[in-house]
């Protein structure tokens, strides 16, 4: 048997087992143990004189006994189903409180058992949730509560970890057999090398799972004595620092108890976008600087100080942490786009409604987009060989929507303009329409139209509003708008079809279809209506007839049960 090492502690060797009743048992489901349910219950032995811990300690397992078979008893099971294995433990009491634990949770476990923690007879040690248990082992120290200006040498800790002493030439091949067993923790290497002996390595084991040797599984066993393994665990004395814990852990543990914490943030190239609520404040520095920390590559972290500008779209940041710079360049579904952050709009959390908008253009088609921002639906389409119309009003948008273009190669595709959005509906859109509808049918292309405005953009239908003066065309080739907005209604599928139905004067119920974009905040959805413009509406000396548009539905109607249901799904996936 090899020696224990200083720096830890041993467990007694397989030929010279202690054994604490109290954690003798370990209740498992398991097909291996075929003893009939008529053998006599589990119970505990004597304390046998050595003082008066370890009396308590037999106390305990005549209780545990009796749980036992007040639980085995009455339902019938036998040890076919609940196998009894025998664990010793290490001198250490460390682990204790953990084999507590795993013995409450495997009860927990089992179908039709009532644990009686409840009822005091667990009460020394209550249930504890896996990543609860996870937390407070691997939480910082608690004095760093209310830290507001971040010192990284604080979070020093030091927990007790079981280890396996191996021969560190057989540790390549050992490693896949214990996945089980190993300690799964990121930041905290798994193999480290023995203090005390360079020829051999320690594998750290998960101290949730690890007790002893007996806590091997018979396959795991197997192999280590295949690769001559000593199955004996060590207790091995880990110093966690700053390093180790995660941004949540952190930020858990300073900010003030049962506080929300921020953990996530939009990520625009180098830059962490938060929006922090108010009890946050007083720690945004630190955050920030937590942020910077522990995600790669962000070297800036900003904070929004007000709602977006409903003008140019943009908003005012504070620079929490890091570079000042806002200059930054993002990839987005196999294109780029370079701007500056602190005046354009750019929301990484639309990469899939640009794709899923994208998708519908065919070669050839057209795109009007009302409110391009930096080009993330106009450089798409353009790449697909389709004519590109793209506009905004903000400045700092345009001249950046130009480089992109540039950038991508698809600037000989895209008309760029910077216009407030209803100039842009009523002249550069109302030539083009006049020059599209006018063609012959078969060499007219479909025509879209994008308006990603949601805070505004439903009041710009009303510009389509006897828009052209000429005859009305076939139904088939009239514009096709896809018009974003919000909605903070109970039934947000038909507050946005009933807002966009009275601009237009005309009810949208049966030609269009409303698609749920994503959960801006609770209680307020971000949503697309697709609808082809009615040409009682587009064209001039037209009757219309307020309740019902003439134009076919473009898909089946979205009802409010389905809009419930992909609500659900997309909460699930974020």
């Amino acid at each position: 048997m090899s020696p224990a090492l200083p720096a830890f502690r041993t467990s007694p060797g397989p030929g010279r087992k202690r054994r604490l009743p109290s954690l003798r048992r370990t209740v498992m489901m398991s097909s291996k143990a075929r003893q009939s349910s008529r053998d006599p219950p589990p119970s505990g032995t004597g304390a046998g004189g050595e003082g008066s811990a370890r009396g308590s300690s037999c106390r305990a397992t005549r209780g545990i006994g009796m749980v036992l078979w007040i639980l085995w008893r009455p339902f019938g099971f036998s040890r076919r189903l609940l196998k009894l294995e025998s664990h010793s433990i290490t001198e250490s009491k460390s682990l204790i409180p953990l084999a507590w634990t795993s013995l409450t949770q495997t009860l927990s476990k089992a179908p039709g058992i009532l644990l009686l923690g409840q009822r005091k007879i667990f009460s020394t040690m209550p249930e504890i949730e896996t990543h609860e248990r996870d937390s407070e082992l691997f939480s910082p120290p608690s004095d760093v509560r209310g830290m507001t200006k971040l010192d990284r040498t604080a979070f020093k800790k030091t927990v007790s970890i079981p280890v396996l002493k191996v021969r560190k030439e057989v540790v390549s091949k050992l490693m896949p057999s214990l996945k089980r067993a190993a300690l799964q923790r990121p930041g905290i290497k798994r193999v480290i090398e023995d203090p005390e002996d360079k020829e051999s390595r320690l594998i750290m084991l998960d101290p949730y799972k690890m007790f002893t040797h007996d806590s091997f599984e018979k396959a795991e066993l197997s192999v280590l004595e295949q690769l001559n393994v000593n199955p004996q665990i060590s207790e091995y004395n880990l110093q966690l620092t700053y390093e180790n814990f995660k941004s949540e852990e952190i930020l858990r543990a300073v900010l003030p108890e049962g506080q929300d914490v921020t953990s996530g943030f939009s990520r625009v190239g180098h830059i962490a976008h938060l929006n922090l609520r108010d009890h946050q404040l007083p720690f945004k520095h630190l955050i920030g600087e937590v942020m910077i920390d522990k995600n790669p590559g962000i070297t800036s972290a900003v904070n929004k100080i007000n709602s977006i500008d409903n003008t140019y779209r943009n908003f005012q940041m504070e620079v929490l942490s890091g570079e000042q710079n806002m200059m930054t360049k993002v990839r987005e579904n196999n294109y780029t786009y370079e701007f500056d952050f602190s005046k354009v709009y750019w929301n990484p959390r639309l990469s899939t409604e640009h794709s899923r908008i994208t998708e519908l253009l065919k070669p050839g088609d057209v795109l009007f987009d009302v409110f391009a921002g930096v080009g993330p639906f106009a450089i798409p389409v353009a790449k697909k060989n389709c004519t590109v119309f793209a506009n905004d009003l903000n400045p700092e948008s345009h001249k950046w929507l130009l480089h992109n273009c540039k950038l991508n190669k698809v600037d000989q595709k895209v008309k760029v303009f910077n216009l407030d959005g209803k100039d842009f509906l009523q002249g550069p859109i109302k030539e083009e329409l006049m020059q599209l509808l006018s063609l012959s049918k078969e060499r007219k292309p479909s025509v879209h139209i994008v308006m990603n405005l949601p805070a505004k953009a439903i009041e710009f239908l009303s510009a389509f509003k006897s828009l052209l003066d000429e005859q009305p065309c076939s139904s088939e080739i009239l514009p096709i708008v896809h018009c974003y907005s919000f909605s903070k209604d109970a039934n947000p599928t038909e507050d946005v079809r009933q807002r966009a139905g009275a601009v237009l004067g005309i009810s949208l119920e049966a030609c269009s279809s409303v698609h749920l974009v994503r959960n801006v905040a609770p209680n307020k959805e971000m949503l697309c209506i697709t609808f082809q413009i009615p040409a009682a509406v587009l064209y001039k000396n037209q009757t219309r007839n307020p309740e019902n548009c003439e134009d076919p539905p473009l898909k089946r109607q979205r009802t409010a049960e389905a809009f419930s249901d992909e609500k659900t799904q997309l909460a699930s996936n974020t």
